[in-house]
């Protein structure tokens, strides 16, 4: 066990990160930004809470089934949707979600996504609304599923002219288009086709869409694979976006944007996305996503940050009541070696005010119900909460403190130990501008510890306090 003053040692981890920032805090460059609209109100939602069908197809293809022939029947869609209604919807989970892998079938005149594998999309919202949940569905606006000669709705365009057609510059023109057939913002009928697709799903019952791999319309790259397409550039990346954020404001449908580079530190995320991920893919999951994988690292292209507590971190100043929300990814707490571990990712996110996303399947999630559904930590998630780390520098000290102040005005305080071993932490609230005595309650014991101005805990390896400071 080790014991430190967090404040202290922030001050002298920033003095040592100030010589070293160029190699471990790189931020996205810079380019200019085109003149584009301003879209009012987009961030007036909360941090979503809702089950994610990633660890089955996760699974499925680390166990070698071909994307083209995973599914996931009507029946176990029963059971899923059972199961999220029964033992997480009371504590605010009220949406599934479907995700990458399964096959996005197109079985309809409009061209668009109407299929996930075998499971209708409309008979699917109809099954989750039968038990008092939504559906979120994962696709791209940006992306064609329909033959090329559907026509795009109120235009005499039809979706081949949406492709790539030459007569636009983009980044890699050697590149061959690869994996997706993409829609090109610049091209006549481009704004039709997005807007038709937030239609569509408004028509459906959808009110959640998961946008991914938008890093490689932007600039056809990614920084594990290299060149993926042809990058149809900033202007072209910005414009796209500002068509989703007009459209899906129009039809009320939240946006989660997935993969961006967050050029210009995150100039055209933060004005048209509702949510956005900061951090790589959830994958094998474990303390290795949560804290340990290139940690204290950043790059400037996506994804900037490997981790959860180094991607919150980070991308905290862009973050906050009425802003964009920060999306740590999918949680698999069955992969977790310890309580503590599972307490802290918990808390992570809600204190980030970021989604609670379980990836969990009803076989999986073992006892670790338990971790989702403190209902004292998920009522910052209703409060729209969001705090802050005291610093953003990713060579801080192992033993993190984030904090905020709740709408009541009430603060919680969330203090993490990313280390191997126990460390015993002092934070006085002042040095937090939390001034005088503050009734402190622990929201996972759920015990009241009396009045303070300061606290000294020991917190257990990965391990975390979160306390409610209160009048």
């Amino acid at each position: 066990m080790k014991t430190m003053n967090i404040l202290a040692t922030a001050l002298a981890a920033s003095m040592l990160a100030a010589c070293t920032e160029e190699i471990e805090m790189r931020r996205p460059p810079k380019y200019e930004m085109p003149e584009l609209p301003i879209i009012e109100g987009i961030h007036t939602f909360k941090a979503p809470m809702y089950w994610s069908v990633y660890e089955y197809c996760y699974e499925q293809e680390q166990n070698g089934v071909a994307n083209e022939n995973m599914d996931i029947t009507p029946a176990e869609w029963d059971k899923i949707i059972d199961w999220v209604a029964t033992d997480l919807k009371p504590y605010g989970y009220d949406m599934v979600c479907t995700d990458g892998f399964i096959p996005m079938l197109a079985k309809d005149a409009t061209g668009y996504m109407t299929h996930y594998g075998s499971m209708s999309l409309k008979d699917l919202v109809a099954k989750a609304k039968a038990k008092g949940l939504k559906v979120g569905v994962y696709d791209n606006p940006l992306w064609i599923h329909g033959p090329g000669e559907t026509i795009v709705e109120g235009t005499t365009y039809t979706f081949n002219n949406l492709y790539y057609n030459g007569q636009t510059e983009i980044m890699n023109p050697s590149a061959q288009n690869m994996w997706f057939n993409w829609v090109v913002a610049e091209n006549p009928g481009a704004r039709e086709y997005i807007d038709g697709f937030f239609k569509h799903y408004k028509e459906l019952g959808i009110e959640y869409i998961r946008m991914d791999f938008l890093s490689w319309y932007e600039d056809g790259k990614d920084r594990n694979i290299g060149v993926v397409g042809h990058g149809y550039g900033h202007e072209s990346y910005a414009r796209a976006l500002s068509y989703i954020a007009e459209s899906a404001n129009k039809y009320g449908i939240f946006t989660s944007l997935v993969m961006p580079h967050l050029y210009n530190d995150a100039e055209v995320e933060t004005r048209y996305g509702n949510m956005v991920r900061i951090v790589a893919d959830t994958a094998g999951g474990g303390w290795w996503h949560c804290s340990d994988a290139d940690r204290g690292k950043s790059y400037t292209t996506w994804p900037n940050c490997m981790n959860m507590f180094d991607g919150f971190t980070y991308w905290s100043h862009i973050s906050g009541r009425d802003k964009v929300i920060l999306d740590g990814d999918f949680i698999r707490l069955n992969k977790f070696s310890t309580d503590a571990e599972k307490q802290s990712v918990v808390s992570l996110q809600l204190m980030a005010g970021g989604p609670v996303t379980v990836a969990d399947q009803y076989y999986t999630i073992g006892d670790n119900l338990k971790f989702y559904t403190n209902s004292e930590l998920l009522a910052l998630n209703a409060d729209r909460f969001v705090g802050k780390p005291v610093s953003d520098n990713l060579n801080e000290q192992n033993t993190p403190v984030w904090y905020g102040q709740l709408s009541d005005g009430n603060y919680v305080i969330g203090i993490f130990n990313r280390d191997d071993r126990s460390n015993s932490v002092s934070v006085n609230f002042g040095d937090l501008g939390i001034s005088g005595q503050w009734q402190v309650r622990d929201l996972w014991s759920h015990t009241d510890e009396g009045s303070m101005s300061a606290i000294t805990a020991t917190i257990q390896p990965h391990g975390c306090k979160i306390i409610k400071l209160s009048k």
